[in-house]
């Protein structure tokens, strides 16, 4: 069924834009459903569009949505803009939320931090309010100064129409969609003016003190054309196995970015590898050889044919995970890779490295079925009032984050309806150990 704005000539750019895009809504997302779908409304040209043509579909598809601004207090002038954007969602009967971000500015990378910032709050709003898919606006005029920045020493890893949200963990369990990713911005602007819809214009997209700028302005003068992003490319070899402890398993014939991946989650942090770093280990994967090496707070060890990935313990040493104290029914993710619940108000979670042997002889007997290097890498909790430490698996809900995380990273989960309640803790969390 196509689907053109109100009143729009079916043969404008503009009803040719929405009709592409409503395709890819259609494709990724569920209908008549109550749960909501998070926009990211920054007032831009790009998301204003987003935002018009989301409100449609969503009418005609039996969707609610929530669009979400985030101030990032850089400019002067961003309370007048959370206003226009607060205004052009009431007037397609959206509901709006502004969140400002607070807490230090670093004097380096300020738009890198900033752009982490905005994913967190947003997928905090995401989670709280129910929802599972976050839209964004990105256009192929994105991917293509991103291209310019990588080519130049960026790290910016590259944007997919369909990926799990990068803030780690507050986007555990959400999916960003970008249905414009394969228009440019040129096309956006049309739809815009075709429909009479205005939009802020950051100043900062035209500061050459920021890379993305530099990027914008030297593809302006070359005439450089956007083009759609490719599809990520099949994964090779047999696909990776996890454990209930997040050990990882994959063959040599894993891809660079299944092995990055896979490094990433089992590590439970939120940077991928350097790209040298990388290459080194597919050469030595491909060559057969047997080795141990860390990457991404990763241990990987190459044994035969196979691959194996845990958490390296080593890494507690350079960077303990922040102390974390349980409160009362709440929840609390510890060292991005599992989610603890129903812990008594006061329980301390930590490493068991160190803690080993003080541990009960029951818990050190579930412990003799894992691999002696990943031990030490399992949570324990520290009762309030006490100093004896007990497996985190068998005296509260506990559950690992990694084999989920991973299938989200790996596209093995292509719709909303494969997003089910257990990512967002509605499941009682499986046990990690029994006996």
């Amino acid at each position: 069924m196509q689907l053109t704005p109100t009143g729009a000539d079916a043969t404008t750019p503009a009803a040719g834009l929405a009709s592409r895009v409503f395709d890819r809504l259609d494709a990724r997302l569920e209908f008549n459903v109550e749960r909501p779908v998070v926009l990211a409304l920054s007032g831009g040209g790009d998301s204003m569009a987003l935002l018009d043509l989301a409100a449609l579909w969503a009418a005609r598809r039996g969707r609610r949505l929530l669009a979400v601004t985030v101030d990032h207090g850089l400019n002067p002038d961003s309370g007048r803009w959370n206003a226009i954007a607060a205004r052009a969602a009431a007037a397609v009967g959206v509901e709006w939320r502004g969140i400002r971000w607070e807490g230090p500015r670093p004097s380096t990378g300020l738009p890198a931090a900033a752009r982490a910032a905005r994913h967190a709050l947003i997928a905090d709003v995401a989670r709280e309010a129910g929802a599972r898919v976050m839209l964004f606006a990105h256009t192929s005029s994105d991917v293509a100064e991103a291209d310019w920045m990588r080519a130049r020493g960026s790290s910016l890893g590259r944007i997919r129409a369909w990926a799990p949200s990068p803030a780690w963990p507050q986007g555990r369990g959400l999916m960003l969609l970008r249905p414009l990713l394969p228009e440019s911005r040129e096309r956006v602007r049309t739809y815009l003016a075709e429909r009479g819809l205005g939009w802020v214009e950051d100043p900062g997209n035209v500061d050459p003190r920021y890379a993305r700028s530099r990027a914008r302005q030297d593809l302006a003068a070359v005439g450089a054309v956007p083009v759609p992003p490719p599809q990520p490319r099949a994964i090779r070899g047999p696909a990776p196995k996890v454990s209930a402890i997040g050990i990882v398993q994959l063959s040599r014939a894993a891809s660079a970015r299944t092995l990055a991946t896979a490094a990433v989650c089992a590590g439970g942090g939120s940077r991928p590898p350097r790209g040298e770093r990388l290459t080194r280990l597919l050469v030595r994967l491909a060559a057969g050889e047997d080795f141990t090496a860390a990457m991404c707070g990763a241990r990987i060890e190459a044994l035969g044919p196979r691959v194996t990935l845990m958490r390296e313990a080593g890494e507690f040493v350079r960077f303990p995970p922040t102390p974390q104290v349980a409160k009362a029914g709440g929840r609390l993710i510890w060292d991005g890779r599992f989610e603890l619940a129903t812990l008594a108000a006061g329980t301390r979670v930590v490493a068991a490295a160190g803690r080993l042997a003080q541990l009960s002889p029951q818990d050190r007997l579930s412990l003799t079925r894992l691999p002696a290097a990943v031990r030490p890498t399992l949570p324990v909790l520290i009762r309030e009032g006490s100093t004896a430490p007990v497996l985190a698996g068998r005296a509260g809900d506990a559950r690992c984050l990694v084999g989920e995380r991973l299938a989200l990273a790996l596209d093995e989960t292509t719709h909303e309806t494969g997003l089910g309640d257990a990512l967002h803790g509605a499941k009682p969390p499986d046990p990690l150990f029994s006996l």
